[in-house]
């Protein structure tokens, strides 16, 4: 598990899983810039544990993961705002998301991270699929 510093001021707490080591320490990497406390794990199983421990205001949330999909997870949780869910993936958004959620496109950079971060999630369909680097 890693994490960045601890939150200050407006920065959010931010609970990242992501199978793929790279991509959890870059996206890390990039909260800590935007002033954001994060917490990386790299399994659904280990996300349940720390989501249960912790106290987050967004999680940020790989679809593809390997014993349990982005969105089951996701559902398993039972996240209830004013926790926020962004679901992270190379693949096209489905028809519709579940409600409260956003639609994060890899590769993604930190302008994109950016607005999905500040953009609260708003309805079945909310997106931030912007590709910037």
């Amino acid at each position: 598990m890693s994490e960045t510093t601890p939150p200050t001021g407006s920065a959010l707490r931010v609970l990242v899983v992501e199978d793929d080591p790279d991509v959890l320490q870059t996206t890390l990497e990039m909260l800590k810039l935007l002033g954001h406390w994060a917490t990386g794990v790299g399994s659904a199983e280990t996300a349940r544990d720390r989501y249960l421990d912790g106290a987050f205001d967004v999680v940020m949330i790989d679809v593809g993961l390997p014993a349990l999909s982005g969105l089951d997870l996701a559902e398993a949780l039972g996240v209830r705002p004013p926790v926020r869910i962004i679901f992270a993936t190379g693949r096209p958004p489905p028809r519709e998301l579940p409600p409260g959620t956003q639609w994060l496109r890899k590769p993604f950079g930190l302008d994109a991270l950016t607005d999905a971060l500040a953009t609260p999630a708003s309805g079945p369909t909310a997106s931030a699929s912007r590709n910037l680097r």
